[in-house]
C-alpha cells in the first residue's frame, strides 16, 4: 500500500493469486491510499514493468502524487472555544441536573464529549498559560493568577504561534489568555472588546454575595461581541486555513446577566450540591489552607445567599450556552463546516460549598473537572462520549496531530487522536493538576491522589466516593496505591519566581 499523508509515505505490494492468461506469473498490484483532508481514497492499480509502466502507470502515479501533495496543503480549520470558569455543571456530564445547556449538549452530540477532563491548574491565568504553551506549571513556574503568564511563556511558544508558523491565519477575540492579553506577533487579528467584558458598572460581587442590581441586555456583555466577530469569520470565504479563537468570559464572576436567564431557575427550586458538614475533618492543614472555610463559605452561611449564588451561576451558564448556540448556528451554515475542527474547553472547575470551599484554587474534583468537547470531521463519531480521564495538556498536541503540524519539542502533553478515533481505547496517562509549588493531584479512572508540598496527602476512591468525602491516605492498606500513583508526579518543580517591583 502506498500512502501519501503530510509528506510521509510507505509502500507495500499486494500479490493476488489470480492466474494470468498468458503466463504462469501472478498479477501484482499496488494499492494506493490518498488522504485528502479527513477522507481516505484507496485505489488498486496493476504493477507493470518496463515500457508498459512508463507509458501507462507512471503518469497516473504522478497525478495521484500531485493530488496528495495538494491535499496536504489543505489543512483543516480550527474553531477554538475557551469558556471561563465553566465547571462540569453541563448537561452531558450529568453532574448537576438543574443546569440547562441545550447548545453545549448539542455540540457534544456533534462529536466526542469527554466526561472526565481536568485542568492543568485550577486558576485562570496559569491554566491558560499551561494549555496554550504546552508547558506545565511545574516546568514554567507559572502557578498563580499573580504570576502573569508573559513572564513565564516566551513569545513564539504558544499554540497560536505554532499555527501561524504553519501557514494559518490566526484570529482571536475575548479571553484566551488571562486579561485578554496576547503576543501581537502571534495573531493576525485580535480586536479589543467594544464593551466591558462584564458590562459597565457591574460590581464583581453582584449576583454572588450581593443581589443582582443591573438590568442587562445580551449585547451589554463582551461575549456577545466576541461571538459576533467569530460568526463573521465563519461566514466568509478565506484563502488560507484559519485558527479562530473564541474566548468567552462568562460564567466568570460577576454572575450578572439579563434577568430572563435567572427566570429559568426559580430560587425556590434551587438545590444545594451534595454536601457533608464535617468534610474537612480528615483533610490536612495544607488542604484546609486552600479551602479557606472562614472566607466565602462562612459569609454565605451568614448572609443566606448560598442558593441565590447557585441560581446566579446557573443563569450565567445559560447565557453562555445561548452564545454558544449562536456560534453553532453560524458554523452549521458556514462554508467551512466540512473542514473545521471544533474544540471547546472550560479552563477549570468551580466549588459551590463542597468541602466548605468556593471558587477554584484547590486540588479537589470540583475545582479541576471541566467540559472538553471535540468535533473532528471524519474522525469523531456524533454523540460519542469518552469516559477516560484526560487533562487539558492534551489539547495542543492533539490539534497539531489533526492538522498535520509537527508538535513542538517543548510541548509536554500527549495527543488524544486515538481516543477520538475510538473513545473506548485504553488510556493509561492520568490527569495531572498543579496548584502552587509542589502541590499536585493525580486523577485516574478510580483514584484522586493529592500530595502537598509539606508531604501531607489525600486519597479518594471514586468507585465508592464520587464526592471525595473520605480521605484514605492515612490507611496503611492504601500504601501500594499511593506509591503507584506517585510515579506520575512531575520529575522537576520550577521554583517560584519573586514578584517584580510594582506587581
Amino acid at each position: 500500500m502506498l500512502e501519501f499523508e503530510s509528506d510521509r509515505y510507505f509502500a507495500q505490494d499486494l500479490t493476488h493469486l489470480k492466474p494470468c492468461a498468458s503466463s504462469d506469473e501472478q498479477d501484482r498490484f499496488v494499492v494506493l491510499l490518498v488522504r485528502r483532508s479527513f477522507n481516505e481514497y484507496y485505489v488498486a492499480v496493476p504493477l507493470l514493468s518496463g515500457e508498459r509502466f512508463m507509458h501507462y502507470l507512471l503518469p497516473f502515479l504522478l497525478v495521484l502524487l500531485a493530488a496528495a501533495m495538494t491535499s496536504a496543503a489543505e489543512k483543516p480549520n480550527v474553531l477554538f472555544i475557551a469558556v471561563d470558569d465553566l465547571n462540569h455543571w453541563v448537561g452531558y456530564t450529568g453532574r448537576n441536573p438543574q443546569t440547562q445547556t441545550p447548545n453545549l449538549d448539542r455540540l457534544a452530540g456533534m462529536g466526542t464529549a469527554f466526561t472526565q477532563a481536568h485542568c492543568a491548574v485550577p486558576a485562570c491565568n496559569p491554566s491558560r498559560a499551561a494549555l496554550m504553551s504546552g508547558m506545565r506549571a511545574s516546568t514554567t513556574g507559572c502557578y498563580f493568577n499573580q504570576d502573569f503568564w508573559t513572564r513565564f511563556i516566551p513569545e513564539g511558544k504558544t499554540m497560536a504561534a505554532t499555527f501561524k508558523q504553519a501557514g494559518y491565519s490566526t484570529w482571536g477575540m475575548g479571553k484566551i489568555f488571562h486579561s485578554d492579553s496576547f503576543y501581537e506577533s502571534e495573531w493576525d487579528e485580535y480586536p479589543p472588546l467594544p464593551v466591558p467584558a462584564h458590562s459597565k458598572g457591574v460590581d464583581k460581587m453582584e449576583g454572588f454575595h450581593e443581589p443582582l442590581r443591573h438590568d442587562l441586555r445580551d449585547e451589554d456583555l463582551g461575549d456577545w461581541h466576541t461571538v459576533d466577530f467569530c460568526i463573521e469569520k465563519l461566514s466568509t470565504e478565506h484563502e488560507k486555513p484559519f485558527f479562530l479563537a473564541c474566548g468567552l468570559h462568562k460564567p466568570h464572576l460577576p454572575f450578572a446577566v439579563p434577568r430572563k436567564y435567572y427566570d429559568q431557575f426559580p430560587l425556590a427550586e434551587i438545590e444545594l450540591p451534595p454536601y457533608q458538614e464535617y468534610d474537612l475533618n480528615d483533610v490536612p492543614a495544607a488542604g484546609l489552607k486552600m479551602a479557606r472555610p472562614e472566607g466565602d463559605h462562612r459569609q454565605f452561611k451568614e448572609n443566606g445567599r448560598w442558593k441565590a449564588a447557585i441560581q446566579s451561576y446557573l443563569a450565567t451558564v445559560a447565557y453562555t450556552d445561548m452564545n454558544i448556540g449562536r456560534l453553532l448556528d453560524a458554523f452549521e451554515n458556514s462554508p467551512h463546516r466540512e473542514n473545521t475542527i471544533i474544540v471547546l474547553w472550560g479552563d477549570h472547575g468551580w466549588h459551590f460549598g463542597e468541602k466548605d470551599h468556593w471558587r477554584k484554587f484547590a486540588l479537589w474534583e470540583e475545582a479541576t473537572r471541566a467540559p472538553l468537547i471535540w468535533v473532528v470531521p471524519g474522525v469523531t463519531k456524533p454523540g460519542s462520549q469518552c469516559e477516560q480521564v484526560v487533562d487539558f495538556m492534551t489539547i495542543y498536541p492533539t490539534l497539531c496531530d489533526l492538522a498535520g503540524i509537527s508538535v513542538p519539542a517543548h510541548v509536554e502533553g500527549t495527543s488524544l487522536r486515538l481516543l477520538l478515533d475510538d473513545p473506548s481505547t485504553e488510556w493509561e496517562t492520568p490527569a495531572l493538576t498543579t496548584y502552587g509549588f509542589r502541590n499536585h493531584a493525580i486523577r485516574t479512572n478510580r483514584w484522586r491522589f493529592i500530595r502537598y508540598a509539606d508531604g501531607s496527602e489525600e486519597l479518594y476512591d471514586h468507585s465508592s466516593d464520587p464526592y471525595e468525602w473520605t480521605n484514605l491516605a492515612n490507611d496503611p492498606k492504601t500504601s501500594a496505591v499511593r506509591n503507584e500513583l506517585a510515579r506520575w508526579y512531575p520529575e522537576t518543580d520550577a521554583e517560584p519566581r519573586p514578584k517584580r517591583k510594582g506587581e
